[in-house]
């Protein structure tokens, strides 16, 4: 639950692995973070019964806190949470509506975010993404981290997409680390065997940050859509600038919408 502390909201859970705590400057409300839904419709959110959500929130179960019959909650968290335990978190269709309106990331903020970086070195896949994590715009503190959960993401199969390209990626989105989802390019000093699924070396990472799956998919989309283009992936090969990058990426992107839009 949330309380004042030299001039900061801290906002505490209890959850199944231990307590989480979440520190907001004292000058932004709870309202302009976190989202706000009476008990019911939370169920209905969680496809839960009203009771299991209630007794959950008083035990410090779930990342929600309650204030009266309200539920106070990140939805960011709160979908991470529900997907960790198989759960479906889904906004009521006038909270989603809310949501949408402020969009989707696309590859180019994404990307353009993230960086693009060339000559990344390693002889391996743990040697590459450790190189390649120094490189990723998340604080320090939290970079080791994040190298274990690529780690972690690579053991169970290769991100390794074929023609050379891979995109590593946690399992999970990494809402606390990153407050926009970002893409950061590393084009490696020499191809690496990623045991990718056409069994070629990949000489370019797209390293996928999100705040959220639905993000996440809507990112791993579009960046599927460019590799399958073979005259894109040729483009890579010729390891181009920032400028050149990016430029490209919006012509596939306008390419990609107008199709949408047919």
């Amino acid at each position: 639950m949330p309380f004042l502390a030299e001039n900061h909201i801290v906002f505490i859970c209890k959850g199944m692995h231990g307590c989480t705590s979440h520190i907001l400057p004292s000058a932004f409300s709870l309202q302009s973070i976190y989202m706000k839904l009476n008990l019911n419709d939370m169920a209905r959110c969680l496809d839960l019964p009203v009771s299991t959500v209630d007794r959950w929130i008083r035990q410090g179960r779930i990342p929600i806190h309650r204030s009266g019959n309200d539920c106070i909650f990140k939805e960011s968290i709160l979908e991470k949470w529900a997907f960790n335990h198989g759960l479906r978190f889904s906004l009521p269709n006038e909270e989603r509506k809310k949501e949408q309106k402020f969009g989707l990331t696309n590859l180019l903020p994404a990307m353009q975010l993230g960086g693009v970086f060339h000559d990344i070195k390693g002889d391996d896949v743990e040697s590459v993404l450790k190189s390649a994590v120094d490189k990723v715009p998340v604080p320090a503190i939290n970079k080791q981290g994040l190298y274990e959960r690529l780690l972690e993401r690579e053991a169970l199969t290769s991100t390794g997409i074929g023609k050379g390209v891979a995109i590593p990626h946690p399992r999970t989105p990494l809402p606390e680390e990153t407050d926009n989802s970002l893409i950061t390019t590393c084009f490696l000093e020499k191809p690496i065997d990623f045991e990718a699924v056409d069994d070629r070396a990949v000489f370019v990472m797209f390293i996928l940050l999100s705040t959220s799956i639905k993000n996440h998919l809507h990112l791993l989309s579009r960046l599927a859509f460019c590799v399958r283009d073979d005259s894109f992936v040729e483009f890579l090969r010729t390891y181009p600038d920032t400028s050149s990058l990016l430029s490209k990426i919006a012509d596939s992107e306008n390419l990609l919408d107008k199709a949408d839009h047919n």
